[in-house]
Order: C-alpha cells, then sequence, then structure tokens
C-alpha cells in the first residue's frame, strides 16, 4: 500500500514538473513556428542560398556544359565532313591497299593459304554456342588450314558437356577443332585468349579470327579479309561490320542499332580511313599474332582487352583496315537489364583505359603528332567520357535545375540548335528508323545516366572498374518459347513469364529520376516561360518506362 502511495505521488510530481516547462526553454523563439510556417521557412533558407551559393555554382555548370556540348558538336560536324569525302572521293579499302584474293591452285594445294586460327570464347553460352561453332565450321578455307578453338570457359557442368560434344560432333566429320578449358576465369575474355595463343598448334598459325558466341560470319568472311593481312604486312587487323539478326525484336533492340549503326558507319569508316585506327570491336576481326605479340598480348587490366590491344599495336605502328561492305550476323541484348551490364562495361572501361595510358600516348615517339591528337582528344576524349558527361549533367541535370532557378539563363543555341545538329548527324547510321529518332534521344538520356556513373568510376578506377558480366544472349529461346505458347495457349502465361519479371525489371534510380523532372516539369508548367515542361514530361515518361524495365518489350 506504501509503495502504490509513493507511486501515484511521484507521478503526480513528474506531470506538474513537466507542465511547468516551457517549449520556449527547449526551442529557440526564431524556430517556434506552426505548421503552416514551415513551408515560409524553407522558403526564406532557399532565398537566403540561393544567390550567394546557388545560382554561382549553378551558373558556372552552365558554361561547362555548354563547352562540352560545342566540343561534341565540332567533333559530330567534323566527322559528318569526313565521312561525306570518304563516301565521295576516298579509295575502297581494296584499291587503297593490296589486294589479291588468294586463288585455289591444283597443283600448290591448299599451300598458298596461310594458316588460320579462329578462337571462340563462350561461357555459359546454351542459347548460342552452336551457332558460333557451326559458322566456323563452315568457312571457306581449306580444311588443314584452318584451326578452330573453343575457350569454353563455363561454370555449368551441362553446358560445358553440350558444348564439348558440339566440339566432338564437327571433329568426327573430319573439321579440325579443339575444346579448351581453364581452371579457373583469371583475366576473364582476354585471359582466355591469352591461353588459347600459348597452345603449340598455334606457333604454325599467321593469323587469328576472334568470334565471340553469338556471331555467325558467311563461309566468304577469311577469303574477303585475309588478303588484306597478306599482301600487306604493315597491317594488324581487319575489321568487319556488325549486322544485327534480332534489331526488330523490340524497341530497346532498336535503339541499340541507331547507337551502334552510327559506330560502324562514321566512326569507324573515318578512323579506318583518315589514321588507319580505331577501336577493335572484340569479335569479327582478324588479327595478325605477330601484331598481337610484339603489342604486349592480351591484357585483363581493363574490361576493353579489345581497345587495350588496339591502341597498343596502334602506337607500334601498326595499320588497321575497316571493312564495312563486309559483315557478320551478331545477336543485340534483348533485356535492359543485360543491356544496362554492357554499356556499365562499355562505358567503365574505356574511361578506365584512358586513365592508364594517356601518358603513354603523349610520350610515344613511333605515331604522329596528329595521330596523337586524334587518338586522346578525339577517340578517348570525347567519345568516351565528354559524350556520355554532357548528355547526362547538362539534359537531365543542369537544365531541369535552371527552371527552379530562373536566374540562370540557358542560351537557346545550346538548349535546342546545337542538340539538334547532334541528334540528325547522329541518325545517318539508321535510316530506316528515322521515325524513332525522338525516342531515341530520350532514351540516350536515360542511358547516359548509366554510362556518366561507369565513366566516373572507370576514371577513378572504383570498386566496379574492374567487374565483368557477360552479355546475356538468349537465342532463338524466344522464338521457340513463343512457339510453343502458340502450340498449346496454356502456355502463354509461361513466355510472359519468361520476359516480363517485374522484379527483375524495377530500376528505382531511373523511377529516382523521373520523380526530380517530373516536378521540374510541373514546376516550369506553372511558372516557366520556356516550355521545357514538354520536354520534361516526355523524359520523365521515358525515365519511368524504363524504370519499371519496359523499355525492352515494346515490339
Amino acid at each position: 500500500m506504501l509503495y502504490e502511495r509513493f507511486k501515484r505521488g511521484a507521478a503526480a510530481d513528474l506531470n506538474s514538473v513537466i507542465d511547468q516547462i516551457s517549449p520556449k526553454l527547449l526551442i529557440p523563439e526564431s524556430f517556434q513556428v506552426s505548421r503552416d510556417d514551415i513551408t515560409g521557412q524553407l522558403g526564406l533558407i532557399w532565398e537566403l542560398i540561393k544567390a550567394p551559393l546557388i545560382v554561382p555554382l549553378l551558373q558556372l555548370g552552365v558554361y561547362i556544359c555548354l563547352l562540352m556540348s560545342l566540343m561534341l558538336f565540332m567533333e559530330r560536324v567534323y566527322m559528318g565532313i569526313v565521312i561525306i569525302l570518304v563516301k565521295l572521293f576516298w579509295k575502297k579499302p581494296e584499291k587503297r591497299y593490296k589486294f589479291e584474293p588468294i586463288q585455289d591452285d591444283v597443283e600448290l594445294g591448299s599451300s598458298n593459304f596461310p594458316v588460320v586460327l579462329v578462337q571462340i570464347p563462350m561461357f555459359n553460352e546454351k542459347e548460342v554456342y552452336k551457332i558460333s561453332i557451326g559458322a566456323a565450321c563452315g568457312l571457306s578455307w581449306p580444311s588443314d588450314r584452318l584451326v578452330i578453338q573453343v575457350l569454353d570457359d563455363s561454370t555449368d557442368p551441362a553446358i560445358k558437356m553440350m558444348v564439348e560434344q558440339e566440339c566432338q560432333r564437327w571433329a568426327s566429320k573430319g573439321i579440325n577443332i579443339t575444346y579448351q578449358i581453364r581452371e579457373n576465369r583469371t583475366g576473364y575474355k582476354a585471359g582466355a585468349l591469352k591461353e588459347g595463343l600459348k597452345r603449340s598448334y598455334v606457333k604454325h598459325c599467321e593469323y587469328v579470327a576472334i568470334l565471340d558466341a553469338d556471331f555467325r560470319p558467311e563461309p566468304d568472311f577469311l577469303r574477303r579479309s585475309i588478303p588484306f593481312l597478306v599482301n600487306n604486312p604493315d597491317i594488324a587487323l581487319v575489321q568487319a561490320r556488325w549486322r544485327f539478326v534480332n534489331a526488330d525484336e523490340c524497341l530497346l533492340t532498336r535503339m541499340q542499332e541507331m547507337s551502334l549503326d552510327y559506330h560502324f558507319t562514321v566512326e569507324q569508316e573515318v578512323g579506318s580511313a583518315t589514321h588507319a585506327f580505331f577501336g577493335f570491336n572484340g569479335t569479327a576481326g582478324i588479327w595478325r599474332i605477330a601484331a598481337i605479340n610484339e603489342a604486349g598480348g592480351w591484357k585483363d587490366r581493363t574490361t576493353v582487352e579489345d581497345m587495350d590491344l588496339a591502341v597498343r599495336a596502334s602506337l607500334r605502328g601498326w595499320k588497321f583496315v575497316y571493312l564495312g561492305d563486309l559483315q557478320v550476323k551478331s545477336e543485340l541484348p534483348s533485356t535492359f537489364k543485360a543491356f544496362r551490364f554492357q554499356q556499365h562495361r562499355w562505358s567503365c572501361g574505356p574511361a578506365n583505359l584512358f586513365r592508364k595510358m594517356a601518358w603513354e600516348i603523349i610520350q610515344n615517339k613511333k605515331v604522329k603528332f596528329w595521330k596523337k591528337v586524334y587518338v586522346i582528344y578525339s577517340f578517348f576524349f570525347v567519345r568516351k567520357i565528354i559524350a556520355h558527361m554532357v548528355t547526362f549533367s547538362f539534359y537531365c541535370v543542369v537544365l531541369p535545375l535552371t527552371i527552379l532557378v530562373p536566374e540562370v539563363k540557358v542560351p537557346i543555341w545550346g538548349a535546342v540548335y546545337i542538340p539538334s545538329v547532334i541528334t540528325i548527324l547522329n541518325s545517318v547510321g539508321t535510316p530506316r528508323s528515322i521515325h524513332l529518332l525522338f525516342y531515341w534521344i530520350l532514351f540516350e538520356n536515360v542511358m547516359s545516366l548509366h554510362r556518366t556513373k561507369a565513366t566516373f568510376i572507370g576514371l577513378l578506377e572504383a570498386g566496379r572498374a574492374n567487374e565483368w558480366v557477360v552479355t546475356e544472349k538468349l537465342g532463338d529461346a524466344v522464338k521457340k518459347a513463343a512457339a510453343d505458347a502458340a502450340k498449346n495457349k496454356n502456355n502463354a502465361k509461361s513466355i510472359r513469364k519468361f520476359r516480363f519479371k517485374f522484379t527483375d525489371r524495377l530500376n528505382t534510380l531511373e523511377l529516382g529520376f523521373a520523380a526530380f523532372l517530373f516536378v521540374c516539369g510541373c514546376y516550369d508548367l506553372v511558372n516557366g516561360k520556356n516550355h521545357y515542361f514538354v520536354y520534361l514530361f516526355l523524359q520523365t515518361f521515358s525515365f519511368f518506362i524504363t524504370g519499371i524495365g519496359y523499355v525492352g518489350t515494346i515490339i
């Protein structure tokens, strides 16, 4: 009883003390505002920091973005002028270099054909492993002068068994094909290619053709490319153009086709015609093995081992030839997840390589000054770094922020005219998709988010700088699933499940930027004078549908 009375008395005394404490003792008077005044307080803070801090920083951002836009603009105009001159006046590779087809000779037999090694690196390529193996075995080249090497780094025992059985099947037909595996995946693709060149039988090979698992060259692939290497001892690489068998599968693949067609139609062609240099595309190319060895062989220090080798070989004076009319069929990533991983590798790797090789390029004495300028400024700095950064920073960050800060102006030539010219110049590669040009712009702006992030990771050599995720190839899996579903309507759900797993498609980063741009668009709609809200709402929609992964499913 005494305890209960004491407890009740103590509680009453405590409540009395609390009632006597004034809120003013806990919260400064200047911050005692009602909920209705919170917005006013935030507005006051914004006005206090805007003039001395926000406006100068944003104005500086505008100036930097305009400078980068001008750099990209001049690069695109230069490339456009040169490609027109190349098409009108330049001689074709067959006339610029010595080219004599290798003829079959009854008396000499196959001895006048050089021994060619074909390397096919693969990793868990269940859906497409038969494609490249079958295409390589079908090449029109004397069987005793052709060595096919399947470099299988697969971790799935079932897939390894299938690939090995496919090699044995072709070997039983008289094809010289070998199946090679490694203890580990050290160096990834570069490690596999390097290991393959160490085999004793490779010392008899003069040239090596490299084909990824989804690439399928025509039978005359070697007959149209090898003569450049045989007749021109200063040529190290012959690169063929990619053609995409699934470009019409969905909107995602159409967007990729537009970007890559410009790369092959303009960038590779200009580099080959003017400086005999361009980046090796990693596949559908034939190398002189002596050039690979002289350049230091394959290195795994970046995720772009192909570009690394090309730059090192070029610095030693070797020339490259690009054949735009020699086309090799391949597959584009048809899922957004696979495409994002690929773009991370393709954006991070060049930036990381630039960090490691810039000074080496500057110091090199075998290469002419203007070729150095081309490699450092045009090939690396503008195309691999500036192009990604200005697209994202200007059109997805700085321009929307100027709506919230009307004191900062963006000139119309920087916001509209220059981007329009760049876009028109980029569209020349794929005329059939000209009606998709506007959405391609919006999609490229979305992807610039990931490319910019990857570029900074490469430049700073951060945690994911050497991340290697093999691009998923579906081959005919989608078509087979669709065919099965058509035969049995009850399987319709299975095809949708195969392609539309929502949890795999959700991308929070894109959704976050969609929300940011939507807020900026609404503000411009109410308070703006430049009508940027039209672009912002369209870009919001693009970020949103990409955020839910729908871009890869529109047929």
